[in-house]
């Protein structure tokens, strides 16, 4: 059996397409972790998600800060974004099923010895906390209060972890920290503004992964998130955004369950979106 973990497709389904036909990839044999942001800003994003949907128990996908744009644009919670790319799910006669799914993803994962995100993890969270975190918000996108929880999802406050932090507040945080974490201070105080590269941090922060202390130094960390962090791989964490919709490349690691050295399988990617823009 290979395991794979995938960075951002970001609706490249053409892209995931060529890098799974590279790895020969077989839903009766094989399995994938998809990191996050598996839709917007590329062409297909209906496509990804529906060949997401069809590879059943064989694809174990994590949301992205774009994945729940998504939920939050389609029940009226957010407005689109003039770059966003959604419209072909939006008007899908699956569009239901497509995004039903979508809410009953995850959020965090631990698996073959890898702690899985999208964006990052806050110094003061072992991976125990993690998880149990995760699967707070996971419940509420499953159930009832999906509407109430899209409306207060968004914004930058608070900007740091308190076990007294309750209701919309807390789920923020955990939000905003899985799914858009780049930049904080040792304190753990998120800056979810900057997203430029871990050796230009804002005055006062640092990559969250280099926060001296942080509770999950003895684990390994897979992400993604971080298109200008690009693929790095230490033996704390492994970066898996490598910029498929800028230009850049859609990278699978697939994982050597032994312990052995892991090999990183990448395709080349037409642009589908101008830096800055």
């Amino acid at each position: 059996m290979g395991l794979y973990l995938i960075g951002d497709v970001q609706g490249c389904d053409a892209a995931l397409h060529q890098l799974l036909e590279k790895i020969g990839f077989s839903p009766s044999r094989d399995h994938l972790f998809l990191l996050g942001d598996l839709v917007n800003r590329g062409p297909d994003s209906a496509a990804v998600l529906r060949r997401a949907m069809r590879y059943g128990d064989a694809a174990t996908t994590l949301l992205g800060n774009h994945d729940l744009s998504l939920l939050a644009i389609a029940h009226g919670q957010r407005p689109p974004h003039r770059n966003d790319t959604l419209d072909e799910v939006l008007l899908a006669p699956d569009r239901e099923a497509m995004l039903e799914w979508l809410r009953c993803q995850r959020m965090a994962v631990h698996a073959h010895g890898l702690l899985m995100v999208h964006g990052g993890v806050l110094p003061q969270w072992d991976v125990a906390r993690t998880l149990a975190l995760a699967r707070e918000v996971e419940t509420v996108l499953r159930g009832r209060e999906l509407v109430d929880f899209l409306a207060q999802m968004y914004g930058n406050h608070p900007d740091r972890w308190d076990d007294g932090l309750a209701g919309a507040d807390r789920l923020r945080v955990i939000v905003n920290a899985l799914t858009r974490l780049r930049f904080c201070t040792p304190a753990g105080v998120m800056d979810l503004r900057a997203s430029g590269r871990p050796e230009q941090p804002p005055p006062g922060m640092l990559p969250w992964f280099d926060v001296p202390g942080r509770r999950t130094a003895d684990a390994t960390i897979a992400f993604g998130h971080w298109s200008t962090l690009g693929h790095v791989r230490r033996p704390d964490i492994i970066a898996m955004d490598t910029g498929c919709v800028w230009g850049g490349c859609l990278s699978a690691l697939r994982l050597d369950p032994q312990g052995g050295a892991h090999e990183l399988i990448q395709v080349q990617c037409e642009q589908s979106q101008v830096p800055g823009k």
